[in-house]
């Protein structure tokens, strides 16, 4: 469920920053970008911590919590679980793929009414002059970079989706099954639960 949703996910949302993109429309595509960046993170996060069942460094039950939370998780209240803060998730991201935090990072500045949402996105400064003129200036900026950025989220998804997590999953499968017995007669411990 968690990974075709995310792939639905991504898929809504670089087509809509493609479009932005298209329409010279700088701003709202890198907004949508950076919340592709945050949905590629999901299955990698997901695929971390499948590894770490299978190397024994997290119970199955714990992991079964974190997928719950991945899947279910809100910060309104309006579901039982309290979604995880992405940038957690980003820097355990990083790890395999060193750059991602700082790539979002970027992208957050224009995301938030800051020096970089503000300033800089909409005015240039002529120091000289005593003068400062006004426009929409995200293409200018940022627009010769939007589709490569596009493509290493597509690239690092497909890998991720395609890849890595079938692989792992065939291994989970069978990991369940030669430990069932286990699983079962621990899914009401609160120790195998952390």
């Amino acid at each position: 469920m968690l990974r075709e949703a995310v792939f639905w996910r991504l898929h809504d949302l670089m087509t809509q920053s493609y479009a932005l993109h298209q329409h010279r429309q700088g701003l709202g595509a890198s907004i949508l970008l950076r919340s592709g960046f945050e949905s590629l993170a999901t299955p990698i996060y997901l695929n971390q911590i499948m590894q770490q069942v299978l190397d024994g460094k997290l119970s199955f039950h714990a992991f079964g919590k974190k997928t719950s939370v991945l899947l279910l998780g809100s910060r309104d209240g309006s579901t039982e679980h309290q979604s995880i803060n992405i940038m957690t998730i980003l820097q355990k991201c990083d790890k395999p793929y060193p750059g991602i935090e700082k790539l979002y990072a970027i992208m957050s500045e224009s995301a938030h009414p800051n020096y970089e949402g503000m300033v800089a996105g909409y005015s240039k400064i002529y120091h000289d002059d005593y003068e400062t003129h006004f426009s929409n200036r995200w293409m200018e900026l940022y627009g010769d970079r939007h589709l490569g950025s596009m493509e290493l989220c597509m690239s690092t998804f497909h890998h991720e989706y395609n890849d890595v997590w079938p692989t792992l999953m065939e291994k989970l499968e069978s990991w369940i099954e030669a430990n069932d017995a286990e699983l079962e007669s621990t899914k009401n411990d609160p120790l195998t639960a952390a």
